[in-house]
């Protein structure tokens, strides 16, 4: 069969399209790698989820190869050796499974992060082909259709909304988000109800948030997390205009005289196929993306498809920035208040942005975003945080800290969101000798970070430290780190205007093939100083108006 649009990839970049396209009435095939799984399938496995990677690829089978400098020489490891697991979201929906939906915005400035804040030496930043009011509604369109729950307060870089709220109120509160935007309004900060991609009752198929603590890392069981499998790929089903074939690993693209002609695939037995579509989306992760684009060099593309402006893989983004954590020694508090610590389930949802442009020595600068949230309910993770104190601990040593640590203290924490600057070494290309098990060459990522997102990151850092000491916690650190984290990641395909100088044009449509988009975060030159998923999401809705356009305009082309 010939379907009208092929996907490759289901998650954030991939939902909107096959959503949008398969209730226009259009063919639509998505192919993904991964297996697929309902929301009875998931479970609270810390084991299973954690130490066992239950959705991911085993490592010798699937993997990666990173290179990062350790003394100024850069060092080649492959992931199966490190155990530094690059596949987060392998399965039907993608990472947006697995995501804590900590959902904001990205603001005006972001789209203009080159003329507002200048060049920055060693930095590849450029700004982006379109504007905040391009996006808008396109946000606004997301917070209806994947559930975006929340409320709107005004502060000093809120960005510009076209509705004065949320469509879903915030989900429930834990009793301490009023003792920190206490604290928060006592030292002149704005506090910020966190916009969450979690229902906070039941709408349609879907049931309200359950409270079980368990939403980073891990699927949602009751379907209120806004994954592109239960927000949309679920509902695109019952149009019967979406076919998703899970266990489909695309290895090539192939194309012809500017326009890509099929994809050819292998089955979970290995068994290979092609198909056929008039219009094709990649959106498989931005690394996987770059990895697909550099495999399919053909005779037309030599270094591999829409990349005769040797842009693919370039200018690889992740999220910059780095947690701290600070304790609540039961100890110190009076009986009421530590009841209202010991409460289970609900959501702490605050976060400041008061920082998002920092201005020092009569300068400014791009800052980024702070989320609030105690620490993860995952028991197996918390133990083995309680092993190290300056050294291994074991024994009655390990037990008595084991007791302390989950009975005495609740644990208090923050994560820092600051842009991963772009440069010349954080690219994606492929390895000169690994192969995953179907033959392929395995992406071979090089993470190199620039010394100014450190900076910010310390800035930031040091304004959610002071919140922290005044709410009362001990023990309180951050750390702020080069290294990335794997589940955020966007670049390698960025659009612009000048097909010299980027893969696809503002529309994500590739330069050099008239039927080729990019719609995950691979599109992106910067990532902002927020999670990605939303903007991922909202611009995969506005790229599926561009397709619906286009494949409209190629049937009057041939009636």
């Amino acid at each position: 069969m010939k379907y009208d649009i092929c996907i490759i990839g289901s998650g954030a970049g991939a939902g909107p399209v096959a959503y949008e396209l398969s209730r226009a009435g259009f063919k639509v095939l998505v192919l993904e790698k991964g297996g697929s799984y309902q929301k009875e399938d998931f479970f609270k496995d810390e084991i299973g989820v954690c130490r066992r990677s239950t959705f991911t690829p085993a490592l010798d089978e699937e993997q990666h190869v990173i290179e990062d400098i350790q003394d100024d020489v850069w060092t080649r490891t492959p992931t199966s050796k490190s155990g530094w697991d690059f596949w987060n979201g392998n399965i039907v929906g993608g990472s947006s499974n697995f995501m804590s939906g900590y959902f904001h915005r990205l603001k005006p400035m972001d789209f203009r992060l080159k003329s507002q804040y200048g060049n920055i030496k060693g930095a590849n930043i450029v700004d982006w082909p379109i504007s905040y009011a391009d996006l808008e509604p396109y946000y606004t369109k997301a917070e209806k259709v994947i559930g975006i729950s929340g409320k709107v307060v005004k502060h000093p870089c809120q960005e510009p909304r076209s509705t004065p709220d949320f469509p879903y109120y915030p989900t429930s509160e834990h009793r301490i988000s009023s003792w920190f935007d206490t604290v928060c309004a006592k030292q002149g900060f704005y506090s910020i109800p966190t916009p969450r991609a979690v229902l906070p009752y039941a709408v349609g198929n879907r049931q309200g948030c359950e409270y079980a603590g368990y939403c980073g890392s891990y699927g949602c069981s009751s379907g209120a997390k806004g994954s592109s499998r239960e927000a949309l790929l679920n509902k695109a089903l019952k149009t019967n205009n979406l076919t998703i074939k899970a266990n489909s690993f695309v290895k090539k693209l192939h194309s012809k005289e500017g326009k890509v002609i099929s994809a050819e695939y292998l089955d979970k037995n290995k068994s290979s196929h092609k198909v056929e579509a008039r219009i094709f989306v990649v959106a498989a992760q931005a690394i996987e993306s770059s990895r697909l684009l550099l495999n399919s060099a053909n005779a037309e593309f030599p270094f591999g498809l829409a990349n005769n402006s040797r842009q693919v893989g370039e200018n690889l983004i992740f999220s910059s920035g780095g947690s701290g954590t600070g304790e609540f020694k039961y100890e110190d508090f009076d009986t009421k208040e530590v009841e209202a610590l010991k409460q289970i389930g609900p959501f702490v949802n605050r976060s400041l942005q008061d920082w998002y442009e920092i201005k020092e020595k009569g300068k400014s600068f791009k800052g980024g975003t702070i989320d609030f949230l105690f620490e993860h309910p995952n028991a197996v993770s918390r133990a083995r945080r309680a092993m190290y104190d300056g050294e291994l601990v074991w024994g009655n040593a390990l037990k008595k800290r084991l007791l302390n640590h989950f009975t005495t203290r609740r644990v208090f924490t923050f994560e820092v969101f600051c842009d991963w600057t772009p440069t010349d070494d954080c690219f994606v290309s492929l390895d000169e000798t690994i192969k995953d098990k179907w033959g392929m060459p395995v992406a071979k990522v090089r993470i190199g970070s620039h010394p100014h997102d450190i900076k910010v990151g310390e800035v930031l850092a040091a304004k959610a430290e002071t919140v922290l000491k005044e709410m009362g916690a001990r023990n309180i650190s951050s750390s702020i780190s080069p290294a990335p984290p794997a589940n955020l990641q966007a670049g390698g395909c960025r659009f612009g205007n000048d097909p010299k100088t980027s893969v696809l044009d503002k529309n994500c449509k590739a330069h050099e093939l008239e039927n080729l988009y990019v719609s995950d975060g691979s599109f992106m030159p910067t990532g902002g100083a927020v999670p990605f998923t939303w903007t991922i999401y909202a611009n995969s809705f506005r790229v599926a108006d561009e397709i619906i356009k286009h494949l409209t305009s190629m049937k009057k082309k041939f009636r």
